[in-house]
């Protein structure tokens, strides 16, 4: 039997508001060679039977988390390539697909692909704005620079030092061992196939661990395209409840999961963090930023973003004190909802 091109694979769990829109825009790809596995932890509402409306392969997930379920998606496809998509993006473009591929069918030195920027959507929630504006779902992610998306307050892709050519339609960058690297891997990364499966040695596919763990293991740079295209994340749409709990999870799991991370970011951007917790008490940072931004690109959305910072620091300051103290517990992700 001839396996597809390419496999979406999207962990989902409760996913209903949002995966039927994302599954909308794949169905809609001018290129056809493609199957989409969903990879659900148990979902108790309609997320299942909108999978099944799109003809989706469907595995169970166990372990709940996406990155588990990325991790099952990814030792159940044969094809070519694998797109890690989750369920809360949206496909901005029919020719989205097509872009990617061709770029990696053309150039065999590149392991992957990913959009260089979140697609900003002027009538979505003003989360989902900010986000897009930011280049970041974490502001921590772009005060530390390890971010991944072009963003409106200085126009790049990442703040580390990375080698990059320039090639028209997207841009080489080289990943070299011992360096930081941009947190590359999710919403809209197409990796190789034979990648992923010859270096996922867990249960768990922790998007740039992957990446760090080849680097420090095999000693030689890989090469990636940010593609000069972007991705609608809806995120949290306007909800900073959702925000808020979202944070939460981050820094939880980042704790609970981190004996199976192959890279030990906090032992490496030390300086990072320092300069996370000194741009968000003194203020006058976050509100330059600000207005900076909107200055480039006018949006009330970017008033949200001292807020962010605020509520990600208490959020960092709280988790890592209770683990510290032995009190953080694993999320309850029974009643988890996107």
């Amino acid at each position: 039997m001839k396996s597809n091109l390419v496999s979406f694979v999207i962990p989902t769990l409760n996913a209903e508001t949002v995966l039927e829109t994302c599954l909308k825009s794949i169905k809609k790809q001018n290129f056809k060679n493609y199957e989409i596995v969903v990879i659900d932890g148990g979902s108790t509402d309609n997320t299942l039977k909108i999978a099944k409306k799109y003809h989706a392969k469907i595995f169970k997930n166990p372990l709940k988390t996406a990155e588990a379920g990325k991790a099952v998606g990814v030792k159940n496809t044969i094809s070519k390539y694998i797109a890690l998509v989750d369920s809360d993006n949206i496909l901005p473009d029919k020719n989205w697909l097509q872009t990617n591929i061709d770029i990696l069918e053309n150039n065999q030195n590149l392991i992957g692909t990913e959009p260089l920027f979140f697609t900003y959507r002027p009538h979505a929630g003003f989360i989902e704005r900010y986000s897009a504006l930011t280049g970041v779902n974490d502001p921590y992610a772009f005060i530390s620079g390890v971010y991944d998306r072009k963003n409106y307050i200085n126009f790049q892709w990442t703040g580390l030092k990375i080698d990059q050519i320039d090639k028209n339609q997207y841009i080489e960058i080289k990943l070299k061992p011992d360096s930081q690297i941009p947190t590359i891997g999710a919403n809209g990364t197409i990796f190789r196939s034979d990648f992923l499966k010859n270096n996922l040695n867990s249960d768990y596919l922790f998007d740039i661990d992957i990446i760090a763990d080849y680097l420090n293991k095999n000693k030689k740079p890989i090469y990636f395209a940010k593609v000069k295209q972007g991705i609608i994340h809806t995120f949290c749409e306007s909800s900073i409840k959702k925000f808020i709990r979202k944070q939460n999870r981050r820094v939880t799991d980042y704790f609970y999961y981190q004996n199976l991370r192959q890279f030990n970011w906090n032992q490496t951007n030390q300086s990072g963090i320092l300069k996370f917790i000194l741009y968000t008490i003194l203020i006058i940072p976050m509100l330059f930023d600000t207005l900076r931004g909107f200055l480039h690109k006018p949006d009330a959305a970017w008033f949200f973003h001292p807020i962010a910072c605020l509520i990600t620091l208490y959020i960092y300051v709280n988790n890592t004190l209770k683990n510290k103290l032995g009190l953080l517990k694993q999320l309850n992700r029974l009643k988890w909802q996107q």
